[in-house]
């Protein structure tokens, strides 16, 4: 019985330390693969026209963002403060910085702890700006139903992001080859 446990224990300490620079490439790779065009083609309809749209939010942004907020002004976004300005070209910034740092592992946890704030934000809004409470869309934890967009799958999404945080972008990403070029330095 021992030797039974001492193959076990050779086997699966092997694959721990194969995950340990495996699986945060994973993860990485998990979120570039579901997320990375999600929330790229989220941030372009956020854009306004021409090059001066990288400043000038499309009516789009603001419904996405202040659904309420603007119904309320007539949808005539310049009735807006300078605030609902600020955050919806944050956000939209956001959509396209924010996946592109953890997709090539640069300031990985960083961006990660940031997408959870995002992703968070974006459900929020969805539950009471756009009042997403019909329980198909909403979901539920521990029911018999996995496709519930906002607790089921965002849940997933935040999973792989809080492994990002914890585990760092891993060893095939700019975040090691700097901390390798660091560590390597002379004093």
């Amino acid at each position: 019985m021992n030797a039974l446990v001492s193959i076990h224990n050779f086997i699966f300490d092997q694959v721990e330390r194969a995950g340990d620079w495996l699986l945060p490439l994973f993860a990485r790779f998990t979120f570039a693969a579901t997320l990375w065009i999600y929330y790229w083609n989220s941030g372009l309809t956020k854009l306004g026209d021409g090059i001066f749209g990288l400043f000038s939010p499309s009516i789009g942004a603001y419904s996405q963002i202040f659904p309420k907020q603007l119904e309320a002004v007539g949808y005539d976004a310049s009735q807006l403060s300078v605030f609902h300005w600020v955050v919806v070209i944050a956000g939209t910034y956001a959509e396209f910085i924010l996946p592109a740092l953890i997709v090539v592992g640069l300031a990985t946890r960083l961006a990660a702890l940031g997408m959870i704030g995002f992703v968070i934000m974006q459900s929020l809004t969805d539950i009471y700006g756009h009042g997403a409470t019909d329980i198909k869309t909403l979901g539920a934890w521990f029911d018999r139903l996995s496709d519930g967009v906002i607790m089921d799958q965002r849940l997933f999404w935040v999973f792989t992001l809080t492994f990002i945080v914890v585990k760092g972008a891993g060893f095939l990403s700019i975040d090691a080859l700097l901390r390798r070029r660091t560590a390597t330095a002379p004093a």
